[in-house]
């Protein structure tokens, strides 16, 4: 039996790698060049795993090393979905319960979405402009409140680095100094893709999103 082991974000970062060396393939008639690009997409994508790596694991991470055409992208790609690891699922009344203070929080349709492919997960309340974001975090589940701006235009996310339709979202740190006055607050804002689906999808790294979490909640490393 299958056991998933790839986190959404693990396999944007390997779909990305493939694709890169395909095109090496199909461009670069050197043959020291194109094996030097092939060391090196394997190299990456062996990094994307922190953790220790069974024998299986690495011979199915491995077969990227097959990849020429296309094709072979598309057929590596199919062999990994196995092995997929989706978001934490959870319901309704967890949900709720990782933002008390919303006391009208208006849930995502989560049967609308493949938690496969969600490193995070996020929603917004048009009524409110409010943004709600999911993340575990050291083995646990966050959940972030924050005010959405949009822009009405492309820039880059600060999560997936990617250019797409952004908006400011602002979020109220939770951790006050401790000499800090009643009224003292502080606000952490980003860049962030409007549609959490693109983002999702295009998010190679978790590095900057933890950042973000640990921010906010004032958890350290």
């Amino acid at each position: 039996m299958c056991q998933p082991f790839i986190r959404n974000h693990q396999y944007n970062l390997i779909k990305k790698q493939a694709v890169h060396l395909q095109r090496t393939c199909s461009t670069v008639s050197d043959p020291k060049v194109v094996e030097s690009v092939r060391n090196n997409v394997m190299y990456k994508i062996q990094e994307a795993f922190p953790d220790a790596l069974e024998p299986s694991q690495e011979q199915t991470l491995g077969k990227v090393a097959d990849v020429y055409t296309s094709e072979d992208v598309q057929s590596y790609l199919r062999s990994l979905e196995p092995y997929r690891e989706p978001f934490d699922q959870m319901t309704d009344a967890q949900l709720r319960k990782l933002f008390p203070k919303a006391k009208k929080l208006k849930l995502p349709d989560r049967e609308a979405v493949d938690e496969r492919y969600l490193t995070y997960l996020g929603w917004t309340d048009i009524s409110s402009n409010k943004l709600y974001l999911v993340y575990r975090l050291d083995g646990q589940l966050v959940g972030i409140e924050g005010k959405l701006t949009p822009t009405h235009k492309k820039g880059t996310c600060f999560l997936c680095n990617r250019q797409e339709e952004v908006a400011l979202f602002t979020a109220i740190a939770k951790a006050k100094p401790a000499n800090a006055s009643p009224d003292y607050f502080k606000a952490i804002g980003n860049y962030l893709c409007v549609n959490s689906s693109a983002c999702n999808g295009n998010i190679t790294d978790v590095d900057a999103l933890e950042k973000f979490v640990r921010a906010v909640t004032g958890r350290s490393e």
